[in-house]
């Protein structure tokens, strides 16, 4: 799929309270929902997203810094010997082809598009190292281009736990998601289901008890323990410190 994603994939009725619950309670819970991958611009952002690719926002950051210190530009990137650029990101895996990737998209940026990152999905899916979901992030966070709805493991997963989608290939789980929600909500929409899959719909202990879309959810495993605006207020400050902050865990805890 290119463009805008196709629609009228989704076949199985959403119950329009629970799906308005569920979006009200999202917003909640995170009302500016931001990529976690540290950037400055969109170049930036796109390197560290083929990064991220079998890797952790955590690691990425760790790694960026240095490596957009010593190759600040595409041109510098495109240009620095692969050894180098390896050793840079060793860490996050796959390190000989994330180097390729990398290194490729940056000379493409300069060779094709004058340095400058493309701001279509057709333009940014030709490059090396990135697919459907890569130019989601960057369009979305970069440039706050709508052109689809970003589905990771987190947001397959949560999606399908709230019943919004049964598939699990990450194209047809992001058309049925783009039919869910309106065009104008998909970048934030897309981020909170990241986010929320990140820190509270975890997969092997999701925090149920905790979690604000509890009373919506038809897969939570217990009652939620608190009222809905304090699980939310603790997963807001959750996601903002990044996972530092134990709200969850400290507004589960028993009142004294």
């Amino acid at each position: 799929m290119t463009g805008r994603v196709k629609k009228k994939l989704n076949q199985k009725k959403i119950d329009p309270e629970r799906l308005r619950l569920l979006k009200r309670r999202l917003a909640q819970a995170i009302p500016e929902p931001k990529c976690e991958l540290d950037h400055k611009n969109g170049w930036q952002l796109l390197i560290a997203t083929i990064l991220s690719a079998q890797s952790t926002d955590k690691k990425v950051n760790e790694v960026a810094p240095e490596l957009f210190r010593l190759h600040p530009t595409p041109a510098s990137l495109a240009e620095a010997p692969p050894g180098e650029i390896e050793a840079l990101v060793k860490s996050t895996g796959f390190f000989r082809n994330k180097t390729k990737s990398i290194q490729g998209a940056s000379r493409r940026i300069v060779e094709d598009h004058g340095g400058e990152v493309p701001h279509t999905l057709d333009e940014l899916v030709k490059l090396p190292g990135v697919a459907r979901k890569t130019a989601n992030v960057v369009l979305g966070s970069a440039y706050r281009i709508t052109t689809g709805i970003v589905v990771d493991t987190h947001a397959g997963r949560v999606a399908r736990r709230l019943e919004l989608t049964e598939q699990t290939d990450p194209k047809k789980v992001e058309a049925e998601l783009c039919e869910i929600f309106p065009p104008k909500q998909w970048i934030d929409s897309g981020h909170r289901l990241v986010l929320h899959g990140r820190y509270v719909c975890l997969a092997r202990a999701p925090r149920c008890a905790e979690c604000p879309l509890n009373e919506a959810c038809p897969s939570r495993e217990e009652d939620a323990s608190l009222p809905p605006g304090k699980r939310a207020a603790a997963e807001k400050a959750l996601v903002e410190s990044r996972g530092t902050n134990n709200a969850l865990v400290a507004s589960s805890s028993p009142q004294k």
